[in-house]
């Protein structure tokens, strides 16, 4: 499946959002990730945030602040957000295994500094917020209310390679 790395983002403005926040752990004992889909974000406690609103939905794109995908370990995390068609997370930084995760299914853990953090969730605010990514030039574009911003991100060459193949299975196929 190709996956498409872009598209209408939602912001979740706050640091620190955790695994049990993105796919509670009750639902792990699910065996397939389609039946993940329907709890994407269930047990996030967000002002103006609803799990089962339109915003989230429509979106393709996740932008967020520091410390996403803290907690355990689990693939579930990413896995959600993958059934849900969101295959690019923006944020300040991650936590080491969820990041890893990201990259491992195949998807897209952009960083980004946190200025460039404040502005993009400011245009946010101005309109829907439309994300375009260049991922073999490591640049992404935002866009809103007639309002583009740039910025350069950069990930390593294997995790490049990673997401390119589509996740770790599909990249150790093609090599061994």
């Amino acid at each position: 499946m190709q996956k498409e790395f872009g598209g209408r983002a939602i912001v979740l403005d706050r640091s620190d959002i955790n695994t049990d926040e993105i796919i509670p752990a009750k639902y792990l004992t699910e065996v397939t990730k389609e039946a993940l889909k329907p709890y994407l974000l269930e047990d996030l406690k967000l002002e103006g945030f609803d799990p089962n609103g339109e915003a989230l939905a429509n979106a393709r794109v996740v932008i967020s602040r520091e410390n996403f995908g803290c907690g355990s370990s689990r693939e579930h995390a990413p896995w959600v957000f993958e059934v849900n068609g969101i295959y690019t997370i923006i944020a300040q930084s991650y936590a080491r295994i969820f990041r890893q995760n990201m990259f491992n299914c195949g998807m897209l853990a952009i960083e980004l500094p946190r200025a460039a953090i404040d502005a993009l969730i400011a245009l946010a605010t101005t309109a829907p917020l439309e994300v375009t990514v260049d991922l073999k030039g490591q640049k992404m574009t935002a866009a809103a209310a007639g309002q583009t911003l740039n910025y350069d991100f950069d990930i390593s060459p294997f995790d490049q390679a990673l997401v390119l193949a589509g996740g770790w299975v599909e990249f150790a196929d093609a090599r061994y």
